[in-house]
């Protein structure tokens, strides 16, 4: 059966989650981590960022500093103003330092100690300040003002998480409570940035091109939501019934725990998400996983996680019976109770993927 033509409508994350009853059901949460103070010359962090052994992630944010704004916090350094301080964490599988508040400082001191201003490739010449600096570059600063900025000192706090051992939530959280100012990351992005190194990241990112995905999604979502519910899809698939809210955290744990993984677990999970995911464009078409007209992440978890344990016992042959089969979870109203408000809780995700299970299983 061809895929039903329709034109995909927007997906709105933010209603498709759905997991407003998450706050109430968190646990508290405790961390060991070790932490220092480290004073850092200025001169020694650019060296560190140009070695990679300070490491500066990209996520979609990006730098947002204008030239003014990177000009004056030199200034402050060559005037020996106090500036805030950075955070680093503490890579245990690589030794690398990464910066977890602080990118757009240390890609400021960086971009001027180059002599190009990054954004736009001009030469980086520093605007809006005192006139005894304006339109200088790093080589055109007289000898003891250069001096006195190598020399600067920008404090830097440390860290490293001891416990829980299995994955890097505690970076994660700091992502997230350090960014306040413009716009907030989403969890995603942070989970992006904290594993930059992992291959997981890699998984996601092929799977998100993935051909039948993007015609049921539609284009890719720069705050990778997308990539977002390919994890939950993949965590729920392979380690669902160790399940406990609330979903963020079980899928930091998730990521950070499959952080590496061996050619053969790739290939599973490539070979469960795209074979799940070409059946349903085929037999649903491109209006899948909307029961009203938002892509509902609780409906995409369940109808993916049942497809996919169903094609373990083989292709289903007939896509109008599971079409049939689809249509009819979709009207059990237990399961859409299960995808409405409070989705995250224990019972209501146990509750949906027994129902979608059961309900592909037996399908010729």
């Amino acid at each position: 059966m061809m895929p039903v033509e329709a034109e995909t409508e927007p997906v709105d994350l933010e209603d498709a989650r759905t997991e407003e009853g998450e706050a109430e059901e968190v646990e508290p949460f405790r961390y060991a981590i070790s932490s220092y103070g480290a004073d850092y010359p200025v001169d020694g962090l650019v060296k560190r960022i140009r070695d990679g052994s300070i490491y500066v992630p990209k996520f979609q944010r990006g730098f947002v500093w204008d030239l003014k704004d990177a000009s004056r916090f030199v200034e402050s350094l060559l005037l020996g103003l106090p500036v805030p301080s950075i955070f680093l964490s503490n890579e245990p599988d690589t030794g690398k330092l990464l910066v977890v508040d602080g990118q757009q400082r240390l890609l400021s001191l960086r971009y001027f100690y180059d002599g190009t201003w990054e954004p736009t490739q001009q030469e980086f010449r520093l605007k809006g300040v005192q006139p005894e600096y304006e339109a200088r570059t790093y080589a055109l600063l007289r000898n003891e003002d250069r001096r006195r900025l190598d020399d600067a000192i920008l404090h830097a706090t440390v860290f490293k998480q001891d416990e829980p051992s299995e994955d890097e939530s505690s970076v994660y959280e700091v992502f997230e409570r350090l960014n306040t100012g413009g716009r907030e990351l989403t969890p995603q992005e942070i989970r992006g940035a904290v594993h930059h190194s992992g291959q997981m990241r890699d998984v996601l990112a092929d799977l998100n091109a993935h051909r039948s995905w993007r015609e049921i999604y539609g284009s890719m979502d720069v705050r990778m939501r997308d990539q977002e519910l390919i994890l939950r899809f993949l965590a729920l698939l392979f380690d669902g019934d160790n399940y406990e809210p609330p979903m963020v955290a079980f899928l930091n744990r998730y990521m950070g725990r499959n952080k590496q993984i061996g050619d053969d677990e790739r290939s599973l999970m490539r070979r469960s998400f795209c074979d799940s995911i070409d059946l349903i464009l085929q037999s649903i078409g491109n209006r899948a996983f909307r029961p009203v007209r938002a892509l509902n992440a609780a409906v995409f978890d369940s109808v993916m996680v049942g497809t996919a344990k169903r094609l373990r016992d083989g292709a289903v042959s007939d896509t109008r019976a599971y079409r049939s089969a689809y249509e009819t979870l979709l009207s059990n109203h237990d399961f859409l109770d299960a995808c409405g408000r409070g989705t995250a809780s224990g019972e209501r995700v146990r509750k949906r993927l027994e129902l979608a299970t059961n309900s592909f299983a037996p399908l010729p």
